[in-house]
């Protein structure tokens, strides 16, 4: 006789991936539309430049500073809730532990870099091009390499559970994969510029993963345990 299972409880992790979507993109879309023309300019630019482009975009930084900063929130809770999710669905393996530390990094990064990216859109702060300087290397550090290997791990911890445990299509599991290598990768930009193309490689290869893997999760709410009479599926297979 097959054994009643209660349905998973917690967040929606569509929802939630799609929030933090938005969130991200709608960052982007008012760092463009609020800079007034303003040339845009990269950390490496030189100072005077920096000067100009922050002094010209004050709204601008602020309205994508907020954004960012908000962004934490879902993508936090995404981490959590997919952590949880695994575990409801018998997964007891260090991988949850390295996906939920993920997670928290990513987490963490955003809200600072929303935080200290904030401080740029005061024009006090702006008078000292060594400070300015410092801080927005400060920003682009947090929001962009911290953040891609703390991502990284998230999508490697779901994705190589999610493999063994047969939760998620294999696609599903190499783009997972392709993400958590681009987000490890980016770490080599502390040391040589051009490794700074992975970043966004994890952003944004990252929205597809998220979304994809928040679908086949849900999908598999009680699949594994309802075939196997209420057991996980490493009891049914007969695996310590």
């Amino acid at each position: 006789m097959t054994k009643h299972i209660p349905p998973f409880r917690g967040p929606s992790l569509i929802l939630l991936a799609v929030v933090y979507i938005l969130m991200s993109e709608a960052g982007f879309v008012a760092a463009m539309a609020l800079r007034h023309g303003a040339a845009f300019q990269t950390p490496f630019a030189p100072a005077e430049a920096l000067h100009q482009f922050l002094a010209l975009s004050p709204t601008a930084v602020r309205v994508s500073s907020f954004f960012l900063f908000g962004s934490a929130m879902p993508l936090g809770i995404f981490a959590v809730t997919a952590v949880s999710r695994l575990h409801f669905l018998g997964v007891r393996a260090a991988g949850t532990n390295i996906a939920l530390l993920g997670g928290l990094i990513a987490t963490i990064a955003l809200l600072l870099s929303g935080a200290v990216g904030w401080i740029l859109s005061v024009p006090e702060v702006l008078d000292s091009a060594q400070v300015m300087k410092a801080i927005v290397f400060l920003n682009f550090l947090l929001g962009g390499t911290v953040f891609a290997v703390g991502f990284g791990l998230l999508a490697a911890g779901v994705s190589v559970t999610s493999y063994f445990m047969r939760l998620v299509p294999r696609w599903m599991v190499a783009v997972g994969m392709l993400v958590a290598i681009a987000g490890e990768l980016s770490s080599f930009s502390l040391i040589a510029y051009p490794a700074n193309f992975f970043i966004p490689i994890t952003r944004f290869g990252g929205f597809i993963w998220m979304v994809s893997v928040a679908v086949g999760l849900t999908k598999n709410r009680t699949q594994a345990q309802v075939a196997n009479g209420g057991d996980s599926p490493l009891m049914a297979t007969g695996a310590d």
